[in-house]
């Protein structure tokens, strides 16, 4: 047998290193540096347009999906994954910057990425997944909202007295404002949304948001429009490279970025590993979900120490990357050196780009993100689920995104315990005398008998606090109280902390009465649930059984003693 080579843990292991082990191919290496040409070129306009659109400067993000784009390929647990700032991010990321500034945001993902290191080492990877369906529709479609209600100024050219943030306040800043619209702003805004929707039926070669921003840089200056530009807002973008920044740390701000950096750390959780599904049914590989989880945490802290915001692997220009050919980490990697090119060489370029030309593309950002189709899909769905969606949704668009997250889960995790319970069963198998009722093939020989005053239950299902309760309706409905209960667990093949508290509750409650308690078919990670609590030892491990047969004859050898007792009783009271 060979012995296992001390290392790098394999499911924290990038895929960068497998890749390297196995080898390039030089057909393999040029689809991969085409491919990422394409993404480079597909992320420019993108990081732009987060950047300015969650309340920063224009380059940072650039710099962003350059630091954190690199490192995501560097060390993903996915070979395609493309790093960088998403849409997901935008208005947690304006939220904070409106609320503590950069620094503040950069301590925030500081934090971000200690907390995904942190999950990736708990192999959290596949908990993480577990996040409900109905909530990740809901909180995605509510930003999809708020982003596009985010552009609705720069796309219509609205001159505002004030900014506000709450959805209400802002709606109605808008309607006041609509006074200032300006038609120039709207055609741009149409015609790049246009563009961009039109461009893959004209072109293969060029993504739609470059020719949509180029086009309406050009008919902007060339029709000398007197429309806003990021020039004219922002001063122009600097042509170098990110350079290394701390940024100031305020003790006393640091509880306050808590919740923002969970929430950070939380989407970039979910996005990374939706992307890489996304991508492992595109290509037909595996990632490695924890080693992902490093990526980004390494990623978000990278990023802020080099001027950027939070990143997470993204969905479409992952997707982009395979459909182009990429099926190595080399892709990224160009993706992030075509950006550094463009910055060096034409970044002061940026400068002439209309805000309405951006807007028009987070409009179709938002609108791709949105998934009305299924979000309409699940609103068919069950009522419980259709509340946690309408919630979250809700939530996201009207108070805050944090928020959301945490009730969509927290409400999500309450209705599962309710329907958990619902099909968790506890029944009486045996009627008043003892006798016992028909259960099917698989159960004991009808010849079994019991002994006087005892019942049998039976479990299927999980075991929980809600089971509990189900069994103590059940024994109320018993008119006399029974000797002994035979609880039968041949169908709980699993037992939790929280089961095993209720299961404790029974038995207090039965003892209280003078009830004594058998348990009877424990499968082996409930027995070891047992014994490692200390409750076998309290329960008695005579009275847990493998089998049926054994708990009827440790019932009859009861019953035994306590008439053997009763007898002894009455003998001394004769002798009295």
């Amino acid at each position: 047998m060979t012995p296992k080579r001390a290392g790098w843990p394999e499911d924290l292991r990038p895929q960068s290193v497998d890749v390297l082990r196995e080898g390039l191919t030089r057909a393999g290496l040029g689809r991969d540096v085409l491919s990422g040409i394409v993404v480079g070129i597909i992320a420019l306009p993108l990081a732009i347009a987060f950047a300015i659109a969650s309340g920063v400067r224009p380059e940072q993000g650039l710099y962003t999906a350059i630091v954190a784009g690199l490192t995501i390929s560097l060390l993903s647990g996915s070979r395609v994954q493309i790093g960088g700032p998403t849409g997901a991010f935008v208005i947690l990321i304006f939220s904070v910057v409106q609320s503590h500034g950069y620094d503040g945001l950069a301590v925030a993902t500081l934090m971000a990425g200690v907390f995904l290191i942190a999950m990736a080492f708990a192999r959290m990877g596949s908990v993480i997944r577990f996040i409900p369906y109905p909530v990740t529709v809901g909180f995605t479609a509510g930003i999809a909202v708020v982003i596009a209600l985010s552009q609705v100024p720069e796309a219509l050219g609205l001159d505002l007295a004030e900014e506000h943030s709450e959805f209400v306040p802002r709606v109605v800043g808008y309607a006041r404002a609509m006074g200032t619209l300006s038609m120039e702003a709207l055609a741009v805004t149409l015609l790049t949304v246009v563009v961009i929707r039109w461009a893959p039926r004209l072109t293969r070669h060029l993504p739609g948001p470059l020719i949509g921003i180029v086009l309406a840089a050009v008919i902007t200056h060339a029709l000398g429009l007197d429309i806003e530009t990021v020039g004219s807002r922002f001063g122009g973008v600097p042509s170098g490279l990110p350079t290394f920044r701390l940024p100031r740390i305020d003790p006393v701000m640091l509880p306050e970025l808590v919740q923002p950096a969970l929430a950070i750390a939380l989407l970039a959780g979910i996005e990374s590993l939706l992307s890489a599904v996304v991508a492992d049914g595109m290509t037909g590989g595996r990632h490695r979900a924890n080693a992902e989880l490093l990526a980004q945490g390494v990623a978000n802290l990278a990023s802020p120490l080099m001027g950027g915001i939070p990143a997470t692997g993204a969905i479409a220009r992952t997707a982009t990357n395979v459909k182009n050919g990429g099926r190595s980490p080399i892709a990224g990697i160009v993706h992030a050196l075509v950006l550094i090119v463009i910055l060096t060489s034409v970044g002061p370029l940026v400068a002439m780009v209309p805000m309405a030309g951006l807007a028009g593309v987070l409009l179709v950002v938002a609108y791709n993100m949105s998934e009305f189709e299924v979000f309409g899909r699940l609103l068919k769905g069950p009522r419980s689920d259709v509340l946690v969606l309408l919630t979250t949704f809700g939530l996201t668009v009207l108070v805050d995104l944090v928020v959301a997250i945490e009730v969509g889960v927290v409400l999500a995790a309450l209705l599962f315990m309710r329907r958990m319970s619902e099909v968790s069963t506890i029944r009486a198998v045996t009627g008043e005398n003892g006798d016992e009722s028909p259960l099917g093939a698989e159960d004991v020989e009808p010849e079994l008998a019991l002994p006087p005053g005892t019942e049998v239950f039976e479990v299927a299902g999980s075991f929980f606090f809600g089971s509990a309760q189900r069994f103590s309706e059940v024994l109320s409905q018993i008119h006399s109280r029974p000797r002994l209960v035979i609880l039968r667990m041949r169908h709980v093949i699993a037992l939790d902390s929280t089961g095993l508290n209720a299961l404790e509750t029974v038995h207090r409650h039965l003892a209280r009465s003078g009830t004594r308690l058998l348990l009877s078919g424990v499968h082996s990670q409930p027995m070891a649930v047992l014994r490692g609590s200390g409750t076998l030892e309290r329960f008695g491990s005579e009275n847990v059984l493998a089998t049926y047969a054994e708990a009827a004859a440790r019932a009859w050898k009861l019953l035994e003693v306590e008439e053997a007792d009763g007898g002894e009783e009455e003998g001394a009271a004769a002798v009295r």
